[in-house]
């Protein structure tokens, strides 16, 4: 998988080429990177990038030709994929769309505004689709292309070795269950006693309840779309009501004496 990352800061992109499972996969060739600065396709000796908006405004917006030179020298090199360009008002990034773009393997060229924004012909005529992280604003469009990059190339399959990227939070629909390791007692604090059984079933529920605990007190909103989707169990429903969520039941269920299961 390809991305090409047009970038008045190329070096920004060290974070995901450089360090960690994105630069382990890159070595493996499971993707490559391409940055591309449209100062480097500019005509004037400033290498001009940015101009006053039309109408007056604070700030600088960024010209719509050194863009399109760009974006057009990066299709004349191979990457005909979709464009992506990242600000706040657009389709908020989430597991799914990840998740999406890794199933795809489709080419993605990357345009990071900075300044006050880009010139909205440029948009209108060559952006495919817009990006958000969430509801606020960033210098440039640099670290939302690198979250983009990490989200994805993680879950390209041999990016990690075991299963643990459809077992962390939003592989089920839910949050992930905590954590602990070595040592088994820190400042006081020991590690659930179930964990340390070696017990894989009564593990296993433990793991869902917390994941089911968790995710109702901090995302509650993700226990209504796991419902709707038919991701819960019953046991699931049946453990979440003794939450306290307001969740429903099947009739024929409720009127069944509830096995005991671990706490």
């Amino acid at each position: 998988m390809r991305f090409d990352a047009v970038t008045l800061f190329p070096e920004i992109f060290r974070s995901v080429t450089d360090c960690g499972i994105t630069a382990r996969a890159l070595k493996r060739g499971l993707w490559s990177f391409n940055a591309w600065n449209p100062r480097d396709c500019t005509s004037d000796p400033h290498r001009t990038v940015d101009d006053r908006p039309f109408g007056g405004g604070p700030g600088m917006v960024m010209m719509a030709e050194p863009l399109q030179a760009t974006l057009d020298a990066v299709r004349a090199s191979g990457n005909g994929g979709r464009v992506i360009y990242f600000a706040p008002n657009g389709r908020k990034l989430d597991d799914a769309r990840v998740r999406e773009f890794a199933a795809a393997r489709e080419d993605l060229v990357l345009v990071c505004g900075r300044y006050e924004g880009v010139d909205e012909r440029f948009l209108r005529r060559s952006v495919d689709e817009v990006v958000s992280l969430g509801d606020f604003v960033l210098s440039g469009g640099e670290l939302p292309a690198c979250a983009l990059i990490d989200a994805v190339v993680r879950q390209l399959p041999g990016a990690i070795k075991d299963l643990s990227a459809s077992d962390e939070s939003f592989g089920t629909g839910l949050l992930d269950a905590p954590h602990y390791t070595r040592p088994e007692v820190w400042r006081g604090e020991g590690v659930p006693e179930v964990l340390l059984t070696g017990h894989h079933a009564n593990i296993q529920t433990w793991t869902r309840r917390e994941s089911l605990r968790f995710t109702l007190q901090t995302r509650p909103d993700l226990i209504k779309i796991a419902n709707s989707a038919q991701r819960l169990t019953v046991e699931d429903r049946l453990y979440l009501r003794e939450l306290g969520a307001d969740i429903e039941i099947p009739e024929p269920v409720r009127r069944k004496k509830r096995r005991k299961v671990l706490s």
